[in-house]
């Protein structure tokens, strides 16, 4: 893995998007890459542990350099609440991968401690490392605030969209949690976490009950007054579909449940 002024010069202008044919071919042959190829962009929320850095391919074959791609103030991407200006300035890696892909490149940072990063879905050319850079930017910001962890933007689909559009996700909240905020914080704390296991246990109550430690019936009571409290009914896709989101939205807010 590789960093320094030389490789973010060249990096940096990929990274922001729009490069010129002309701009992609110099880069390739300053840092020795190929122009077509396939890639990934790390984007990571902490500084990059000295062990990401190390010099040489990592045992996979993948090759990896780091630079930074701050949005300009200026920019559309920058605009105000953008993924692009909440991620601008971090810490940003081109991931050259070997055989297994963009999946051991996130395996490897969890290895070596970084965190918490979004990686992009694989791009084929260095032209498209503008793209990739903000949907890696837009899969860190699905990372539950004070976490460490590494995820794939195709992982993380859904929450991407939610974190995309702010004003939708607050206001979703909203509208399908209100009733369930006015609660204390220990009540609602108790209904979010039976909803979780209920969902984590694929909709049975019964093992939703064992991985809580408690009576069925007491699963199943939690889970009808939730359903009183958000005039939503776990039974109905459309509305399950409006309390997975409202849920992801919770779990991503910087306020516990």
């Amino acid at each position: 893995m590789r960093r320094g002024t030389r490789y973010g010069a060249l990096l940096g202008p990929l990274l922001a998007g729009g490069a010129t044919p002309d701009l992609v071919t110099r880069a390739a042959r300053g840092l020795g890459l190929p122009e077509r190829g396939r890639y990934t962009v790390v984007v990571l929320g902490t500084p990059v542990p000295d062990a990401v850095v190390a010099e040489g391919p990592d045992v996979d074959g993948a090759r990896w350099w780091w630079g930074s791609a701050e949005a300009s103030p200026g920019s559309a991407e920058a605009s105000p609440g953008s993924a692009e200006a909440r991620e601008g300035g971090r810490e940003v890696a081109v991931v050259l991968l070997g055989p297994a892909g963009a999946a051991r490149a996130a395996a490897r940072l969890r290895e070596l401690g970084a965190g918490p990063g979004g990686v992009s879905p694989v791009v084929g050319s260095l032209a498209e490392l503008g793209a990739a850079r903000r949907l890696a930017g837009t899969a860190l910001l699905t990372c539950a605030p004070g976490s460490r962890e590494i995820v794939r933007l195709d992982e993380r689909l859904p929450a991407a969209l939610l974190v995309s559009r702010p004003e939708l996700s607050t206001r979703l909240l909203a509208e399908v949690f209100g009733p369930l905020l006015t609660l204390v914080p220990a009540e609602r704390s108790l209904l979010v976490e039976t909803l979780e296991a209920w969902l984590e246990c694929g909709g049975s109550v019964g093992r939703a009950a064992g991985r809580l430690g408690c009576h069925r019936n007491t699963v199943f009571n939690r889970l009808r007054r939730l359903e009183r409290l958000t005039a939503r009914s776990l039974s109905r896709p459309r509305e399950l579909v409006d309390l997975v989101l409202a849920l992801e939205v919770l779990r991503l807010s910087s306020a516990p449940p």
